[in-house]
């Protein structure tokens, strides 16, 4: 499959190059990986540069923080490795990305949350994936915006955002420069969204072809929320919301 051709210099000047992603104990996996996955075979059409960013340089590991949010004592708990710290990342960020998991209700995500708050004026973009917009929320940069979140943990994350317009049916939501994915694998879905809206439609499509991926395009999709009862104002339960 061909590629698509590049943007001419002057148009490449201007498209987001720096891309930075927070990662925190007990992330969810997908939302940090699959959105990387697509922006990774964008940067083999155009340069990309990634800041993976945390409190410490220590790996960040997925395991929850406390056993009972780990009832079968498992062990299968991948880790990533940041590349900068809050106080060592560039400040010409141009897209910033906050994942969710279980991690987003520590109580130890302070500077997390003011590194969000602080760097959210200086970027072109910030997208949010599932449980990520509990950050986001804390932050306050989602008040007065139209935004969606993961519909298994709705009515906990949204309680983060009283000022938030929550959008309860949704794949994904845009509100001016901010992009908010429902749950997990919408978080590839809002990526290729954003990359077809930045980038164009060609290299959307050629990456989720070669990802042999079936996006979901249209932003109201989502079964989810009839399924965990949200839109009847009644999460329904699950065992480990996310």
């Amino acid at each position: 499959m061909t590629a698509p051709p590049s943007a001419n210099a002057q148009m490449e000047t201007k498209l987001p190059k720096n891309y930075g992603i927070v990662v925190f104990r007990a992330f969810e996996m997908l939302d940090v990986f699959g959105p990387l996955n697509a922006l990774g075979m964008l940067a083999k059409l155009r340069q990309l540069n990634l800041y993976i960013i945390s409190d410490t340089l220590d790996l960040v590991t997925t395991e929850p923080m406390t056993a009972s949010m780990n009832s079968k004592n498992s062990s299968f708990f991948p880790q990533i490795q940041p590349t900068h710290t809050f106080e060592t990342v560039p400040d010409d960020l141009d897209v910033l990305i906050i994942p969710g998991g279980l991690g987003v209700r520590s109580p130890h995500l302070s500077p997390t949350i003011a590194y969000v708050t602080n760097m959210y004026p200086k970027l072109k973009y910030l997208i949010s994936i599932c449980t990520g917009a509990v950050i986001a929320s804390k932050a306050g940069i989602l008040d007065g915006r139209r935004a969606t979140t993961n519909k298994a943990s709705w009515s906990s994350t949204i309680a983060n955002g009283p000022n938030v317009d929550w959008v309860p049916h949704a794949r994904w939501v845009v509100d001016g420069n901010i992009w908010t994915s429902s749950g997990i694998s919408a978080g590839i879905d809002v990526t290729l969204a954003f990359i077809e809206e930045v980038y164009g439609s060609d290299n959307a499509t050629y990456i989720s072809n070669m990802m042999e991926y079936e996006r979901h395009t249209d932003p109201s999709w989502d079964p989810f929320s009839e399924k965990f009862g949200v839109e009847q104002g009644q999460e329904k339960k699950r065992s480990t919301n996310l």
